[in-house]
């Protein structure tokens, strides 16, 4: 249970979920001089170190999510993860759920997200929710091998995600067992030149600021780099690409921030996956905006004046740690600050795990290549 005490001069922000997300959201809430709670698994999650007002209990648990939503004016999310009875909840006892569970589905089911953006007109890669193997076997004789399994809901970080090379996988796949409520969800696999992360934030009141357009680069899955803005990317594209986001956030009732992941074909955006929260493509924003993903999110479900989205310099480098050989990561600040004092690090407080994502290291400046360079060399340095 939580010891704080409400203060009826200044809202309470809760967030569903004790990881990164809500740790550092908890910096921007202190300078806001609002109250913010976390409802975490454990006092040893990363956000539940720093956050005074803490509540222990599962984000499925109907009970426990309704006790850490009692004295809260708002409650948003770390993750995705809530089933939607509770959210209905939640809002039928009058407290605001930002974003709302209708616009959340989205993000929890890539089935439902692939129908809803395919009739809202989002531009989309070839799919199908596929029940057996025939079935997928059928969508590959249109779209050709290799393709995209994914399971419909519970992947992230690139788990519940396969590329398909040939029957033999695809039957050795889809004979697993999927996560309760979903559906196998067959993709083309996309021949892109880079990936994108378009980033918006939308408040209920329906104003919206969009971030500058980010590539991202993933390893094995996992995102491994940040580059902002996207290097090379034209303006008439990048536009076209912060226009998607912000459809998509109007279209879904979004409010907080929107994350779109798109593929950049050459040719054309396709819309990937959507967070509905800050989101890994934003870290850089922390020193690299005006105003960081995680203050806006912040203003836009309290729907506060939203902040400028604006660089603060040409460019921004973000690098993941990622677990590795050493355990003990704050003993590299030693070399990584004494061979480059402008480099910025954040540490998640979590236990290191092989390909764990356990912190960050962002750069700011003017030439991309040497920021990258830079930001490269530290989280190398972290990892061991």
């Amino acid at each position: 249970m939580s010891a704080s005490v409400a203060r009826a001069d200044r809202p309470r922000v809760g967030m569903v979920g004790g990881g990164q997300l809500a740790r550092m959201s908890a910096a921007p809430a202190a300078a806001l001089g609002i109250d913010f709670r976390v409802l975490a698994t454990s006092r040893q999650e990363s956000a539940a170190q720093v956050v005074s007002d803490v509540f222990i209990g599962a984000h499925d648990d109907e009970h426990a999510v309704l006790a850490f939503a009692d004295g809260c004016d708002v409650v948003t999310f770390d993750h995705e993860h809530v089933p939607p009875p509770i959210l209905e909840k939640l809002e039928a006892r009058g407290i605001a759920v930002r974003p709302g569970p209708h616009a959340l589905i989205n993000a929890q089911d890539k089935a439902i997200m692939r129908r809803t953006l395919e009739g809202a007109g989002a531009p989309v890669p070839a799919w199908r929710v596929v029940e057996s193997v025939d079935a997928a076997e059928e969508f590959a004789k249109l779209v050709g091998y290799p393709f995209i399994l994914k399971t419909s809901r519970g992947g992230y970080d690139g788990k519940g995600v396969w590329r398909i090379e040939d029957g033999q996988q695809l039957a050795g796949v889809m004979s697993g067992e999927l996560p309760p409520g979903a559906q196998w969800l067959a993709e083309e696999a996309v021949p892109f030149v880079q990936e994108l992360s378009a980033q918006v934030a939308r408040s209920p009141s329906g104003q919206s600021v969009a971030y500058p357009v980010v590539r991202t680069v993933q390893a094995d899955g996992i995102c491994s780099e940040v580059v902002a803005p996207a290097p090379g990317l034209d303006a008439e594209r990048a536009v076209a690409a912060q226009r998607i986001a912000l459809e998509i956030a109007g279209s879904l009732n979004v409010t907080g921030m929107l994350a779109v992941e798109m593929f950049d074909t050459g040719e054309e955006l396709l819309v990937n996956e959507l967070a509905m929260r800050p989101h890994n493509s934003g870290h850089w924003s922390i020193e690299g905006a005006v105003t960081s993903q995680f203050e806006n999110h912040l203003r836009a479900v309290l729907d506060l004046p939203l902040g400028s989205p604006r660089l603060r310099a040409p460019a921004a480098v973000m690098m993941n740690i990622l677990g590795g050989d050493v355990g003990d990561l704050y003993s590299a600040y030693r070399h990584v600050f004494a061979r480059d004092p402008g480099l910025k690090v954040h540490l998640y407080g979590k236990e290191v795990r092989p390909g764990r994502k356990v912190g960050h290291v962002t750069a700011v400046g003017d030439d991309v290549e040497e920021l990258t360079m830079r930001a490269r060399h530290a989280a190398d340095y972290f990892m061991g």
